[in-house]
């Protein structure tokens, strides 16, 4: 059974369809990532994976629980298995980078002891553990609104590892980087991804990062999928049938150098 599975699958807000019918499987461990056009649906197909955007037609099934018919107690369950990355990172900046790693415990932390901040020995061993794989550490105790884009987003990303997640959903993290900082994120999302068997679903505008660090590729376009495959299928034709360019204007170009694309767990179990 995969992570992800929709059927016919139609998102949108107030009855207005933004995703419109599609069919998609996401296996455990799969790095994929979703581009297209701005406006075509792709925050709502990625949100609409933990429920943020409705269900109007079809079915969606994430870790075995029904989106369609899930309730809030399971849904809090399921939310608390899937780590939510932001464009604008979602940190506390007052706190220092040590401390908004560790709030991604506090689902699996007793009330008392995440409101005084106590951890156990082991809990400081996971957390920089974390933090050593983001390459945070050195910033540890430094207050989140002194570091760089790049340093808040892999911040973010280790706050993410540790809610211990099964899958984690990248909304565009890397569009506000310089290119640096963006390849420092998209290699800690890889990093995620293998050392953890984390599977990742991210909404790209570069399509050179989505070749390089993904395994498959969604493109959408005017709420359909159009194409669904391996990045290194992703060719002139592809790449006009998803951005709407006219294919004599690929002939002869590398699309991935088109202007376009510069710049152990222990999860509660939905039943299937």
């Amino acid at each position: 059974m995969g992570h992800i599975t929709a059927e016919n699958l139609s998102l949108g807000y107030s009855r207005k369809k933004v995703i419109r019918g599609i069919d998609l499987h996401v296996g455990k461990g799969e790095f994929l990532s979703i581009i297209g056009p701005s406006g075509v649906g792709k925050s709502t197909l990625l949100m609409g994976l933990n429920a943020t955007t409705s269900i109007i037609e079809g079915r969606l099934k994430v870790l075995g629980c029904d989106l369609g018919t899930i309730g809030h107690h399971q849904l809090k369950a399921l939310r608390a298995r899937i780590g939510v990355i932001f464009q604008g990172f979602n940190l506390v900046s007052r706190l220092s980078v040590f401390d908004n790693i560790a709030s991604g415990m506090l689902h699996r932390k007793p009330l008392l002891s995440a409101l005084v901040k106590h951890y156990s020995p082991e809990q400081y061993d996971e957390i920089y553990e974390y933090m050593k794989v983001v390459g945070i550490e050195q910033e540890a105790l430094s207050r989140c609104d002194r570091l760089s884009g790049g340093q808040k987003q892999r911040v973010a990303i280790a706050r993410a590892i540790a809610q211990r997640p099964e899958i984690i959903l990248a909304d565009e993290p890397i569009s506000s980087l310089d290119p640096v900082s963006a390849r420092n994120v998209m290699e800690t999302l890889r990093e995620a991804n293998e050392k953890y068997g984390i599977t990742v679903v991210s909404n790209l505008h570069q399509l050179d990062y989505a070749r390089e660090f993904c395994h498959r590729v969604i493109g959408l376009n005017h709420g359909r999928i159009v194409y669904d495959g391996p990045p290194e299928r992703l060719g002139a034709a592809a790449v006009a049938q998803i951005y709407n360019q006219d294919q004599t204007d690929q002939v002869g170009a590398d699309p991935l150098c088109d202007p376009i694309t510069s710049g152990s767990f222990q999860p509660a179990v939905c039943q299937a």
